[in-house]
């Protein structure tokens, strides 16, 4: 039996071949195993924090300043620790959870890595 490589998208194990193409049976997801080594390289943006130090998910971080936070009474305080970042697309491009606060997306150049 060959073995093929998991699904991208799930991880599903049990992928099958259909042509050219590789198939997940759990997610109905089709690929071009060619075509995913390219986006893999394409998709390690990096992400550096304030002193130029490389964020990861799961890092913990450190906000270096006050932050307004729209709709909140009060600010994220200078020296709060996040723990368990995740690293995303956009402007904002930390994703995590705040003690107090809930889900947010913060901006890489307000923290320093912990």
């Amino acid at each position: 039996m060959e073995n093929l490589a998991p699904c991208p998208e799930c991880k599903c194990e049990y992928t099958y071949e259909n042509g050219f193409l590789l198939v997940c049976p759990e997610c109905f997801n089709e690929w071009n195993p060619a075509e995913v080594v390219g986006k893999e390289e394409e998709a390690s943006v990096k992400v550096l924090d304030v002193n130029g130090n490389e964020l990861t998910n799961g890092d913990s971080v450190i906000v270096i300043k006050n932050l307004p936070v729209k709709g909140a009474a009060k600010p994220i305080k200078a020296g709060t620790k996040v723990k368990n970042i995740r690293i995303s697309d956009g402007d904002h491009n930390i994703s995590c959870k705040i003690e107090g606060f809930g889900s947010m997306g913060l901006k890489s150049e307000f923290v320093r890595k912990a």
